[in-house]
Formats: structure tokens, C-alpha cells, sequence
């Protein structure tokens, strides 16, 4: 729909592309207008780090505070012993409390560079839905929520609809996730006065039945507002590499190999990731992303410091472009690639360079690391790398070695 927005955070989640849809334009528009809307996104805490799939949430939760208004990040300590099923093929693995709040403070460390925490009337919140999830009495709950709630129109959703389409098993466990979901938003209002739950269009039917059960218990007005479920314009999806998930913590994966991660976008996607995940302003950002040719690798460059900044610092971004720039212009060795150490142990009487390949995590598997070999995409200081049988020792290791898999990947050996 075409929308005119009055408030300046509604403009910029449409401007920038961060919309996908809203229950009340209109509605929230005008409340934005009015004062401070504290909104919520919530994350579960299945491992110690977000990654850049999560990007897109973050940056709606530091706009929605750059605007002044007050960005809750709610974490599932609760909901992650439940595990949410949106279009996901299987369930997810029940983890322990301990590994629940370890993973908490993980990913405590990547808001921590993104938002502003206090007491303030916009500074944002880390609240935990175990507070209130954990002492439920199931039959209150049964008796005062549970009737709130149509099986006919859960079973609508297509969260849910998609996989019972597929005859996949749904279990009664995941399917009261929505029902705690929609809980977590009647808290967070009753507690802390949220009006509004953000999180991507994968989310719809749990943000709506979130503020239905508001608006029937506690009669307060409260909205939803989506995001696009991103794919790379390859079709791929949003946060995975060829090595993994991209991930926010630099202790999961070095600022480097983060930087390197933009730097890498497809020229297709530069302008409309300028807009997503940086602040540049909108006619900066579809400057660079109109450039062609041999230009869009500024522009990539841009992209890469830009996000590296905001995740990693100004600092690590800026080393990161060095490395990068003495590693592919200069032929260099680069200070800040990947590293692996190896110790006089490790070695022995050698180590096989198919081994180093898989150690320094340039290849998932031995057999991976030959066909990189076979098919002529493996490199050693530089040079073609033909023989997956070579076998370095402690003297060919006395000076860092650098290996490389392709043009962009890269990490170097060093024995300590």
C-alpha cells in the first residue's frame, strides 16, 4: 500500500526497506507522533552469537532509539526451552538453563555495540521471558490465556500450515510457542508499556495473536510491524558464507573474515544492503549502489567498513581493510587474516597440507580440501597448489605460510 509516513521512524523503516507490513499504519504512525513507543523484538538464545540473518532486527531496534523512541530486546530464556517452529522443517535441540544463559551473555555483547542500555526514557532494555515464563501455573494459564486462543486459526498460519502441507510432525511443544509468544508481548506491555512487536513477516501469526491477547485482557492498543525475509539476489539466504554462519561475536568469527563477508557482496544487492544496514544517507546509498564496473568495488569497500564499524569498531574495520587491500593488491601476507597456530606437537614428523586446509577452516572436510586441490582453487604463498599430498614440516613452518582457497578466502599457518 502507499503509505505517507509522519513520523520519522515509520519513514525511514519504509525508505530504507526495512517494511514489509503493519497491522495499523495509521495507528502507529500517529502513536510514534505522539511520544516515546517502547518496541520489542524477541531472540531466542540457541547459540552465543546472533548472526547477520539477525542484522536486519538489530538495526530496526537502533533506529527505532536513533528516533527516540525505547527498543526492548527481549531474550527467550524461556521460549528457547520450547523452541520456535516458524517454517523450520524439524525441531530444535532442547538446551540446558546453564548453556541458555551463557548463550544470553553471548549475544548480551552484540546489542552492547548496537544500542544505548539505562534507566532513560529511550534507553533500550534486555529483558529475559524466563521471568515470567518460568513460574507459570499450567492450569491458570490454561484457564485465563488458553481460551483466548482459536485452534482453527493457528492452525491458519502459515508458520504452522507449511508444515503440516509437508506431513512433517508438529509437536503440541512448539505449537504452544505462539501462545507463549503472544504472552511475552501482553507482559512486556503490562511491565513496561510496550506498544509495538517487530521481527520478520516469518512472524505475522505470532505477532497478531500477541496483539489480540493484549487488546482482550488488558485493553490496550498495541501494534505489529514486519520485515522482509532477506535473500541475497542469487536467492541465497541472508547470514551464511560458504564457511558458516556469519556471525556478530568476533570471538565466533574475526572482523576480518566479517569485513571480507561484505566486501563480497553481490553488485546487485550493494545499494539495497547500504540502505539495510548502514546509516549512510538514502541518496549516498543509491549513489554507490548505481555505480558499475570496476567502481562497485569502492562501493563494496564502503559497505564492508561501514557495517564492520558498527559491529567490530572503526578500528577493526579499518585494519581489515589493510589486510585485505595488501593481501589481494600487493600480494602480501596480511596481519589480520584468519591465523592458525600449531604447535611443535601438532606437527611431528609433518602435517599433510590437505590437514591445514580443514584446521584453518578453509575447507569443512579432507575430502573437500582435495577436490579445492584437484580443481585448481588451492594455493600456497601465493602459488598453485597441486599436489594434495604434500606434507609440510617444522622447517617449511618456520615462516608464517599463507593458504588460500580461490581469490577471497584466505588464513594463514604459523608455528609458535
Amino acid at each position: 500500500m502507499t503509505y505517507h509516513p509522519k513520523s520519522e521512524f515509520m519513514d525511514v523503516m519504509m525508505t530504507r526497506g526495512f517494511l514489509a507490513d503493519c497491522t495499523d499504519y495509521q495507528g502507529l504512525d500517529d502513536a510514534l507522533n505522539a511520544g516515546v513507543v517502547p518496541g520489542y523484538i524477541g531472540f531466542d538464545a540457541t547459540a552465543k552469537s546472533l548472526h547477520v540473518g539477525s542484522l536486519i532486527q538489530i538495526m530496526m531496534l537502533r533506529w527505532l532509539q536513533k528516533c527516540g523512541h525505547r527498543p526492548i530486546v527481549l531474550m527467550g530464556g524461556g521460549t528457547t526451552k520450547v523452541g520456535d517452529p516458524s517454517f523450520r522443517a524439524d525441531e530444535r535441540p532442547l538446551l540446558a538453563p546453564e548453556q541458555i544463559d551463557a548463550n544470553i551473555a553471548g549475544i548480551r555483547q552484540v546489542f552492547d555495540k548496537y544500542l544505548t542500555f539505562g534507566g532513560g526514557a529511550t534507553d533500550a532494555l534486555m529483558v529475559n521471558n524466563a521471568e515470567w515464563l518460568d513460574n507459570l501455573n499450567y492450569l491458570e494459564f490454561l484457564r485465563d490465556i488458553g481460551r483466548h486462543f482459536s485452534i482453527n486459526r493457528m492452525l491458519a498460519f502459515e508458520s504452522v500450515k507449511s508444515r503440516l502441507d509437508r506431513e512433517q510432525s508438529l509437536s503440541f511443544l512448539e505449537f504452544n510457542y505462539m501462545i507463549l509468544q503472544a504472552y511475552d508481548f501482553m507482559e512486556l506491555n503490562r511491565r513496561y508499556g510496550c506498544r509495538l512487536q517487530m521481527g520478520g513477516s516469518d512472524q505475522w501469526g505470532n505477532i497478531v495473536n500477541g496483539i489480540d491477547l493484549t487488546r482482550r485482557i488488558l485493553d490496550q492498543e498495541v501494534f505489529g510491524l514486519t520485515s522482509p525475509l532477506l535473500t541475497t539476489s542469487d536467492g541465497k539466504k541472508m547470514g551464511k558464507s560458504q564457511s558458516g554462519a556469519v556471525w556478530l561475536n568476533a570471538e565466533m568469527l574475526s572482523p576480518y573474515e566479517f569485513w571480507q563477508f561484505w566486501r563480497n557482496t553481490t553488485d546487485a544487492d550493494v545499494g539495497r544492503f547500504l540502505k539495510l544496514y548502514t546509516e549512510l544517507p538514502i541518496e549516498e546509498c543509491d549513489r554507490l549502489g548505481a555505480l558499475e564496473g570496476s567502481d562497485i568495488n569502492e562501493a563494496k569497500i564502503r559497505l564492508a567498513n561501514e557495517v564492520t564499524t558498527l559491529c567490530h569498531g572503526a578500528q577493526a574495520a579499518a585494519a581489515a581493510e589493510a589486510t585485505a587491500r595488501e593481501v589481494f593488491e600487493q600480494g602480501g601476507v596480511g596481519d589480520d587474516l584468519p591465523t592458525l597456530a600449531l604447535s611443535a606437537t601438532d606437527i611431528g614428523d609433518g602435517i599433510s597440507v590437505v590437514q591445514l586446509f580443514v584446521r584453518s577452516g578453509l575447507a569443512k572436510s579432507g575430502k573437500e580440501a582435495k577436490r579445492l586441490i584437484a580443481d585448481g582453487g588451492a594455493r600456497l604463498n601465493d602459488e598453485p597448489l597441486r599436489d594434495a599430498g604434500l606434507v609440510l614440516d617444522a622447517a617449511a613452518l618456520g615462516a608464517p605460510v599463507k593458504l588460500s582457497a580461490g581469490k577471497k578466502r584466505h588464513a594463514l599457518v604459523t608455528l609458535g
